[in-house]
């Protein structure tokens, strides 16, 4: 292994009279080079814009959530609260009540969804934190915490009491009724709208935050209903331990979900998109790989009177196809490694001086992970290895021409 490995490293790093080798050589290692930066420039951008899209719905959603095994009702007893609040991992829990409603303001309607909150919501989620305009919900009133979307919508502004904002519900009923009058199929309540919040648009567009009795009034539920029950855990839980332990409480009546698994089709998108982003640049990195794949055939064919030398001085046919091996592992390695080095340090410059704005006060997001430098390092060598394996038996081919 020592002899093959000496003479690639001579012929990589000694100067060859045929300029166009060198050129060869060099065009190589500079497509290594900028492969290797590239991936691990996208995989760190699209990781940084994975926790980025992510962080807005941490505001949202609670580490877990338990909602009815059926229909839209969770009935939750007073002694199971107690049972809850014996376990240790949950830190906070907060009940809600969640619907569809249609939101009314003034000659303008859009649909929207109601959830109504206890005082213990804002230790289970930060939506409190997200209000731009106007203040977090107070019982000295009916009041609304309201989405810019919506807000821009109905164009609805924060403590407008000559103009209340109506919100209606469709009332239940039992079989085929006829109404007379489109106000009886609705229950409406008019509230004041004590702030704006703004986490994302699909968020901004969707809900309305309000007190939880005056959403069960609305709604017309009673004391022990609720849409589901909102759960932030300690630091070191085992959110699969407290789901059983949820599970037991509620003996299959309810259905545990993640921080997650609320945002499943969320989760996929960006897993198929990260998937699709480094097939793609995968692909770029492996026609960059071809041309070492040249650069080692073309050595080859200037180096057939170096190969016949070595196979009379007693060099086996695998030793000498071990030394383009080698050639081409060393090319690639280099390459790769020099590229991967460089794009770390600038992850580390924008990470530490945001070189890159997206607007004046937000930096490009970024992150910087071990698991990108491993996937950058297995790709290259993997490719880097197919590529030399390739190219070297092309050695075997011109020692039986000389």
């Amino acid at each position: 292994m020592k002899f093959p490995l000496y003479i690639a490293k001579r012929y990589l790093f000694t100067k060859s009279k045929n300029n166009a080798i060198n050129i060869i050589t060099i065009i190589a290692a500079i497509g290594v080079f900028a492969g290797a930066f590239s991936l691990f420039i996208v995989l760190s951008g699209f990781s940084g814009l994975r926790d980025f899209s992510l962080s807005f719905s941490n505001e949202f959603d609670p580490d877990l959530k338990a909602i009815p095994e059926q229909g839209k009702v969770l009935t939750i007893s007073e002694e199971q609260l107690t049972q809850i609040r014996k376990i240790p991992e949950i830190a906070e829990f907060s009940k809600v009540v969640e619907e569809r409603v249609i939101l009314s303001y003034r000659s303008k309607t859009n649909p929207a969804f109601i959830k109504g909150v206890d005082e213990n919501y804002r230790m289970v989620n930060k939506i409190d934190s997200a209000v731009v305009f106007g203040t977090w919900l107070t019982k000295s009133e009916p009041q609304v915490v309201i989405g810019n979307g919506l807000s821009r919508l109905l164009d609805v502004g924060t403590f407008n009491y000559q103009n209340l904002l109506k919100i209606m519900v469709p009332k239940p009923g039992k079989g085929a009724i006829t109404m007379t009058n489109l106000q009886d199929a609705f229950s409406t309540r008019q509230t004041i709208v004590s702030g704006i919040y703004s986490v994302n648009e699909e968020l901004d567009d969707k809900y309305v935050f309000t007190n939880i009795n005056f959403a069960k009034d609305l709604l017309d539920m009673g004391e022990n209903e609720f849409s589901a029950i909102e759960f932030k855990l300690a630091p070191d839980a085992s959110s699969e331990n407290v789901t059983e332990k949820i599970n037991e409480i509620f003996k299959g009546e309810a259905i545990v979900k993640t921080r997650a698994e609320l945002n499943d089709a969320l989760n996929k998108m960006l897993n198929s998109e990260n998937l699709f982003v480094y097939l793609i640049f995968t692909l770029v990195l492996t026609i960059a790989l071809f041309n070492v794949v040249g650069s080692i055939i073309v050595m080859i064919l200037d180096k057939r009177e170096n190969i016949k030398t070595l196979y009379n001085l007693g060099a086996s046919p695998n030793q000498i196809k071990n030394i383009f091996f080698y050639q081409g592992m060393l090319m690639t390695g280099l390459g790769g490694i020099i590229g991967l080095a460089m794009a770390i340090i600038l992850i580390l410059l924008q990470l530490k001086y945001d070189l890159v704005m997206i607007t004046p006060n937000l930096p490009y997001p970024v992150q910087m992970k071990f698991e990108n430098i491993l996937i950058v390092l297995i790709t290259i060598f993997t490719l880097g290895l197919i590529a030399s394996y390739i190219a070297a038996g092309r050695s075997k081919k011109a020692l039986k021409s000389t």
